[in-house]
């Protein structure tokens, strides 16, 4: 059965990365807010499904951005998986979804970013922007703070 890779490749952003710390310690970093916003952004973050919160950030005028993602936690299984919504409230209507599988003395780390228009030029310009961010800066964050902790 065909399928048509390039239009999913327009739809998300999957990446994934070894970290050499165990599951327990990652989920740390993507759960308690004041470590979330050392390698994300400030928040006010629950580790509770149906918890409505926000990321704020330095708005990007160029795709339409003012700064705050407004975010719902969709599912959680600890130490294993936290999906949620990210929005804009105005275009962006997507997921994120971490899954943490252990690896060895450490974990690897899958981020599924989700929902992205392929026939939307701004939506496809925050893919390229967000998934360049991701893939350099967060991943990288991550493991910088978790080797601090």
């Amino acid at each position: 059965m065909p399928h048509d890779r390039t239009a999913e490749d327009l739809r998300a952003i999957r990446l994934d990365q070894f970290v050499a710390h165990p599951p327990a310690k990652v989920w740390r970093a993507l759960t308690e807010p004041e470590l979330l916003a050392r390698w994300l952004m400030p928040n006010d973050f629950k580790p509770e499904v149906g918890h409505r919160f926000t990321f704020t950030t330095e708005p990007k005028p160029q795709v339409g951005f003012d700064g705050t993602v407004h975010c719902e936690v969709l599912e959680l299984e600890p130490e294993k998986l936290l999906k949620i919504s990210w929005s804009d409230r105005k275009k962006a209507d997507w997921t994120v979804t971490w899954r943490l599988e252990s690896e060895g003395k450490g974990t690897r780390l899958f981020l599924d970013h989700e929902g992205f228009d392929p026939d939307d030029e701004v939506q496809q310009l925050s893919r390229r922007i967000m998934g360049g961010g991701w893939r350099s800066h967060v991943f990288r964050a991550i493991a910088a703070l978790l080797d601090e902790l």
